[in-house]
């Protein structure tokens, strides 16, 4: 048998090499292309929104402190101090039955609460993140429906709160929920919703949705006590916040 000669070898060798290396290129750039980062709809609003609850630190969806500049009455300032976020969960124990089948057309695919007190420590505000289901016609329907059937003034679509042991929102239950609001978003897929009352546990009878309670001839007690103007402003940084970050999770690179 003639042997092979070395140089003819060598050559064989690095064909071998180049050949290897241009396949797995070609493995590689192929699984570049078909990665879910160069998938528009991986990092659209609605994709980074639905995944918000678990993928976001809950310190930037309910910080610790909330300022609040020009939230209150006749434009005074605000500062909201954290006192617990509840575990995250379903909705179902969460809200009233009657605001859970109002949701029910975006489905809930998790509950996110926390709770709010005031720099006086006289209110508490339970504040809320519905991350549904939906897509955008769902959550445009929805948020069309509230509106034209004025579904966020209904005392019986009012939101839940979530009491805290050992806090001035100890008290703080069905019968003490004074004022609230309920925003359904339609840029993600979340339903923001707030619910204000005093912290030393009384009860209120009346109690008046937070559009309401800050008009400048509103007489309730909650209204009187600008707790209209605590939901809403809890409420509108919460939802500031979580614009904020969506936005910047779904910011395409330079």
């Amino acid at each position: 048998m003639r042997a092979r000669h070395p140089f003819r070898a060598a050559a064989a060798a690095v064909c071998a090499v180049l050949g290897l290396g241009l396949i797995g290129g070609a493995a590689t750039g192929s699984w570049l292309i078909s990665d879910s980062s160069a998938d528009p709809a991986a990092h659209s609003p609605y994709t980074v929104g639905r995944s918000a609850w678990h993928s976001v630190p809950v310190d930037t969806l309910f910080p610790r402190t909330l300022k609040g500049d020009g939230a209150g009455p006749g434009g005074a300032d605000r500062v909201w101090t954290r006192v617990a976020v509840a575990p995250d969960g379903g909705c179902t124990g969460a809200l009233d039955p009657l605001l859970l089948k109002t949701l029910r057309p975006v489905g809930c695919a998790r509950l996110l609460r926390a709770t709010y007190t005031d720099a006086t420590s006289s209110s508490v505000t339970t504040v809320g993140l519905v991350f549904t289901e939906a897509d955008t016609g769902a959550m445009r329907a929805l948020s069309t429906r509230f509106s034209t059937e004025h579904l966020d003034g209904r005392a019986d679509l009012m939101p839940r709160t979530y009491a805290v042991k050992s806090s001035d929102a100890a008290g703080f239950g069905d019968r003490q929920r004074a004022s609230w609001t309920v925003h359904v978003l339609t840029e993600v897929p979340v339903v923001v919703f707030a619910v204000s009352g005093f912290a030393d546990g009384r009860e209120i009878t009346d109690p008046q949705p937070a559009e309401k309670a800050m008009a400048a001839n509103a007489t309730t007690a909650a209204a009187q006590a600008g707790l209209g103007h605590e939901a809403k402003g809890v409420a509108d940084r919460v939802e500031r916040g979580l614009r904020r970050t969506v936005a910047d999770l779904t910011e395409k690179p330079e």
